[in-house]
């Protein structure tokens, strides 16, 4: 699939770039953390991972990224069975304490709204945090009349994007 075709493609929610502060109403929230690991090194590769799109593809996704490090603007497709859902990253974290990315879905996926992927080192005890912030809702007739399913898929692969890290 051509992902050049996303790239200016509107997204589908207002609320862009709000994973990094106070999540929005009207959305279901995700908001996990998990420890993993310890020390400078740990952060580092942890880092790398995530910003080359290992969250999603350790929880057992298909990743077709527009490039391989996770950049503002990068188109990506994620597959999960035989949904193929379009994202754009909405802004990438990059200090020493934590590094990261959010994207947005874009029309086509089957929900609306916006994840972040992130790796925290907390400098009080050394201790490396995977972490996850999302908000979503619905997006096409399918996923709400498979509302349940789908939100048990959704924790099942939190955990996994937790895991992999």
């Amino acid at each position: 699939m051509d992902l050049a075709r996303f790239a200016d493609e509107p997204f589908t929610y207002t609320e862009v770039g709000a994973t990094a502060g106070r999540l929005p109403d009207g959305y279901h929230h995700v908001q996990r953390s998990a420890r993993i690991g310890t020390g400078r090194v740990r952060f580092e590769a942890a880092a790398a991972g995530v910003m080359r799109w290992g969250m999603l593809r350790g929880a057992g996704a298909r990743v077709t990224p527009s490039t391989e490090i996770a950049e503002v603007g990068s188109v990506v497709l994620v597959g999960l069975g035989p949904v193929r859902a379009p994202c754009r990253v909405v802004y990438v974290v990059d200090d020493d304490k934590r590094r990261g990315f959010a994207y947005g879905t874009l029309p086509g996926h089957p929900k609306s709204g916006e994840e972040l992927f992130a790796v925290r080192l907390d400098p009080a005890d050394d201790a490396v945090y995977a972490e996850l912030a999302a908000f979503s809702r619905h997006a096409t007739w399918w996923s709400k009349a498979a509302g349940p399913l789908t939100s048990l898929i959704q924790r099942i692969v939190t955990r996994r994007y937790l895991r992999a890290v």
